[in-house]
């Protein structure tokens, strides 16, 4: 399989009218200034001259709400990765932007320099939360904005927030099945990190406003990682990118920040799942050897950072020896083996069945 490479350029607060309440782009994008054709291409050049050939190259706008920055400006933007796409030395031309900053005009402009995919920064589909977080658009906003983007033939990303200021669990499941009926090409979800100098910091400061806890964050974005793989959308990124600011004591004043907050969740689902499974095969583990046998890209997960879960299930159900192999297995398929017992479980089937006992979908 080729490799995926994607090469970054940030466009911190270029662009975007609004300051929402968690927002300063120049922090988390570790960048101040305005980005230049000449800018664009030499960020190009420096990473291409690092990449393995034949690999599969995607260049990104990220930060700031690219399709509200001036149309001059977008299409001179532009023009520099439409250049190396059609040269062929890029695959593939992606940006992030705001629902409220879609038509068919900005559609069409990108549409002629060959843009392939179009993230947008939704956060939640309730009002109310929208409102309070100063996002300056509505739910309706973001169906109109999707809708068109599909209907344009481009592929459709969608990012959501969860623990933002009057966010609660039952919110986010709803903004989640909400996205799933929007069929996008991928999502990624972020917990909400109070940054310096944004609003949220004086919230919090004065006590206005109360982080998730990293466990609360865990346990909610599980639910939307199983919602989401149930339905088979790639969920690409969990949790904001750490970068030299981007880390508890520095640039992040408080909230559920982990530098590997997709691997906590991908474990938690593992061990929720295979909680649910010794449950409903009412198994006795006292003392029993236990293998796992798993494709070998779910081996982390199914360990645990730091072997956590292996620890877990040594202290809660009493394994004399735990062993993971490594097989070639579907992704989806996990064999169980206890003592002399053997169980191949569907991952998805059990998903679906997890979700549907804890009351998350019927």
């Amino acid at each position: 399989m080729n490799r995926h490479y994607i090469i970054p350029i940030f466009v911190p607060h270029f662009g975007c009218p609004h300051a929402c309440v968690f927002c300063n782009q120049k922090r988390i994008t570790g960048l101040s200034t305005n980005v230049t054709p000449s800018d664009v291409e030499k960020t190009i050049e420096e990473h291409l001259a690092t990449f393995k050939p034949h690999s599969f190259i995607e260049v990104a706008f990220y930060g700031g709400s690219f399709t509200a920055i001036d149309l001059e400006i977008q299409k001179k933007l532009l023009e520099v990765p439409f250049n190396y796409k059609k040269s062929g030395k890029i695959d593939n031309i992606r940006l992030s932007t705001r629902p409220d900053a879609i038509d068919k005009t900005i559609l069409d402009n990108l549409k002629e320099y060959s843009v392939d995919t179009i993230e947008l920064g939704v956060q939640s589909l309730d009002n109310r939360v929208l409102s309070v977080s100063g996002r300056g658009h509505s739910a309706e906003d973001v169906y109109k904005a999707a809708n068109l983007i599909k209907e344009y033939g481009f592929k459709l990303g969608l990012q959501m927030m969860i623990g933002l200021p009057e966010d609660d669990l039952d919110k986010d499941l709803y903004t989640c099945k909400e996205f799933i009926k929007l069929r996008p090409s991928c999502v990624r979800v972020y917990p909400t990190l109070v940054i310096k100098d944004t609003f949220l910091e004086k919230l919090y400061l004065m006590g206005k406003y109360k982080p998730l806890s990293l466990d609360e964050a865990v346990e909610i974005s599980s639910l939307l990682l199983m919602l989401f793989n149930l339905e088979n959308i790639e969920v690409i990124r969990m949790g904001l990118q750490p970068t030299d600011n981007i880390q508890l004591g520095k640039d992040v004043v408080a909230g559920p920040f982990h530098p590997s907050f997709r691997q906590l969740v991908e474990s938690n689902v593992f061990k929720l799942l295979f909680e649910y499974f010794l449950k409903h095969h009412n198994i006795f583990t006292e003392g029993k050897i236990l293998i796992i046998e798993a494709n070998n890209k779910k081996i982390s997960a199914i360990s645990g950072q730091k072997s956590c879960n292996i620890e877990y299930f040594y202290k809660k159900h009493g394994f004399k020896k735990i062993k993971i192999y490594s097989r070639d297995l579907d992704f989806n398929v996990v064999n169980i083996i206890i003592d002399e017992d053997s169980y191949r479980l569907d991952i998805k089937s059990l998903i679906r069945a997890y979700l549907v006992e804890n009351l998350i979908i019927d």
